[in-house]
């Protein structure tokens, strides 16, 4: 008896069966390693194709930039000239347009890219310089220049055109400062002088991947934006004053104010980096499998723990002994469930994939159970249990707000279900198993 106490010691079993446990916790930890790895090529792959149709887009301007030189006194009473420029945001800014969402495909993987229809339009007001502290005859009128900041120039797909009072100025590369923002188009405008107004519109059309973005530059800015995308995420400084998601897609206005930024309608020189307040829209899918798939194996601890709990509770109320090492195969059934999920979801529909490998689990852990136990009931009971936490699995991952207060009841409840089914059991004076096994052969 004595040589057998691990086979018939309660105590020691349940120290066993949670060893294998937090053993069986290992391999977990290994395949969220794994999926991160098909996450992290998956995002590589992204990024090429991203790299190559354009990035997520952030649109800044127009910023009309008014040349001026500038002299500096030197130590030994000589003079040096430096051109610097004075920066003049719009004071009114309206832009609308459209997001045309597509999926390209990258070997297994699906990439959202995106091109946009962009009307921008508004006026400009130059106003004196001399709060400035600028001497208004050291000011290069003939080289000042308009300008909008895009990020990524492959994106651009037709020439830009800027009408300014009813005449076209086509755009060129490059701007000659990067004080406001690093790369976009620009033009030197003729006819441009100090307190006069004139407005401007023109046309972008525009490749990107991922999110669009807009940079508030004018004393009010007006953006109007619509898309057939269904999952918009609002991202940057400002929210939208109003926006209308369907099953169709979504629609959204911003309002912002110059009195909403900190940097003012005119400066001279990089004093301000006005992109920091940029804001947007992004596309986003909701769930991928690859999320999917990391927030079902994190379930691993309490899945395993539940599952071998139900063949404890059959032993106990059964009379019946599995071997530590059957548990472990069990055990090793369960996490072979997420190597099949994460392998079949990243060529169908991640439903689908759960499915399948929750049968595959399912009909495998209960064709070892028969085998072991030799009872139809008591297999049934595990094959119900095991459909009942893998539909309980399957709600939860599928939540995102209430995904806790979820989990949280459905331990609650289980645990209620163990507390109540072992209500009368007298944990002291048990019978030894194998004494049963002796009076019944006698």
């Amino acid at each position: 008896m004595k040589k057998n106490w691990m086979k018939y010691s309660i105590s020691a079993r349940l120290i066993i069966i949670g060893l294998l446990v937090l053993i069986l916790l290992i391999p977990s930890f290994m395949i969220q390693s794994l999926i991160s790895e098909r996450q992290s090529r998956r995002d590589a792959a992204v990024a090429e194709v991203n790299e190559k149709w354009g990035q997520t887009q952030t649109i800044t301007g127009p910023i009309l930039s008014i040349p001026f030189t500038t002299y500096i006194i030197l130590d030994e009473g000589k003079t040096s000239s430096k051109i610097m420029y004075a920066h003049v945001l719009p004071d009114k800014l309206n832009i609308s347009g459209t997001i045309l969402p597509e999926i390209r495909n990258r070997g297994i993987y699906d990439v959202v890219l995106y091109n946009s229809q962009l009307l921008i339009e508004g006026s400009i007001i130059i106003p004196a310089l001399d709060d400035l502290k600028i001497n208004p005859d050291e000011v290069i009128w003939k080289d000042a220049f308009i300008s909008v900041g895009i990020t990524d120039m492959k994106g651009i797909k037709e020439l830009v055109t800027f009408e300014i009072d009813s005449n076209d100025y086509l755009a060129n590369s490059g701007i000659e400062t990067n004080n406001v923002v690093e790369s976009g188009v620009s033009k030197i405008i003729d006819g441009i002088k100090a307190k006069r107004e004139f407005t401007f519109s023109f046309k972008l059309d525009i490749n990107g991947s991922g999110g669009l973005k807009f940079t508030p530059t004018g004393k009010e800015t007006n953006v109007s934006i619509s898309s057939n995308w269904i999952n918009p995420s609002f991202m940057g400084r400002f929210l939208p004053n109003e926006h209308d998601i369907t099953a169709e897609g979504f629609s959204a206005n911003w309002q912002v104010l110059h009195l909403n930024r900190n940097f003012p309608q005119k400066w001279i020189g990089s004093r301000y980096k006005v992109e920091n307040y940029s804001f947007g829209v992004d596309l986003i899918v909701p769930v991928n499998e690859y999320q999917k798939n990391m927030r079902t194996v994190k379930y691993a601890f309490m899945f395993i723990g539940l599952t071998f709990l139900s063949f404890f509770m059959i032993e106990l109320l059964n009379k019946k002994v599995m071997h530590p090492i059957q548990y472990l195969l069990i055990g090793f059934s369960l996490l072979v469930f997420y190597a099949l999920l994460l392998s079949i979801s990243e060529h169908i529909l991640f439903k689908y994939a759960y499915l399948i490998s929750c049968l595959a689990t399912i009909l495998l852990i209960s064709t070892y159970t028969i085998s072991v136990l030799r009872s139809k009931l008591q297999t049934g009971i595990i094959f119900t249990i095991l459909v009942l936490l893998y539909i309980y699995l399957y709600i939860l991952i599928q939540l995102q707000d209430f995904a806790l207060l979820v989990g949280a009841t459905g331990l609650f409840v289980i645990l209620s279900l163990v507390m109540y089914l072992t209500r009368k059991i007298d944990w002291f004076s048990m019978l030894d198993i194998k004494e049963i096994e002796n009076e019944n052969q006698i």
